[in-house]
This record gives structure tokens, C-alpha cells and sequence, in this order.
């Protein structure tokens, strides 16, 4: 009989690594806030990507949560743009 694996969360059941699940989870929470944000001020995809410098794909992209087309740089320039303020809490695992 095979023993089932438990996972933390998600990311750590979808990523090669703890490096790229901590990568991934990092980015998922940017985009929460940041799309939190978009939908609050309920802007068009086109008003989102003028406030925040990027092109309205890019926007659509964010707000269907593909993750992978972001890095965490870009979310960090986007958030900044859109006047949010991040705050990194960094705990032993």
C-alpha cells in the first residue's frame, strides 16, 4: 500500500523545488493584493494597465491569475504603481 503525501499548500505540491514554491507562493500573494485592488477601484482592464504602466493583456493576464507570466519584480513595479506598499515577513520554515 503507497503512502499519500500531505503538502503544506499547494505550491509545495506543484513546485519542483521549496525554493520555486516559495517563489510561487510570493507572487500568488502579490497578485491577491494587487487584483484585490484593480476590482475595488473598478477599473476596465484598459483604465488597470494605464494606472499601472503596462499593456491591458498584461492586466488580463494578472486578473486570470497566470503566474507564471510574472516575475516578482514586475508584481513589485506594478503594486508600487498603483501606490500599494509591500511589507515582506520572513519566518524560520
Amino acid at each position: 500500500m503507497s503512502k499519500i503525501k500531505t503538502y503544506d499548500n499547494v505550491w509545495d505540491a506543484i513546485a519542483d523545488t521549496p525554493l520555486e514554491a516559495a517563489n510561487m507562493r510570493a507572487k500568488a500573494e502579490l497578485m491577491r493584493h494587487i487584483v484585490s485592488f484593480i476590482k475595488k477601484q473598478k477599473w476596465t482592464q484598459n483604465n488597470a494597465a494605464a494606472q499601472c504602466g503596462v499593456t491591458q493583456p498584461r492586466i488580463n493576464d494578472l486578473l486570470r491569475g497566470r503566474i507564471s507570466n510574472f516575475s516578482l519584480d514586475a508584481l513589485v513595479n506594478i503594486a508600487t504603481s498603483l501606490g500599494l506598499r509591500i511589507h515582506i515577513d520572513v519566518e524560520a520554515a
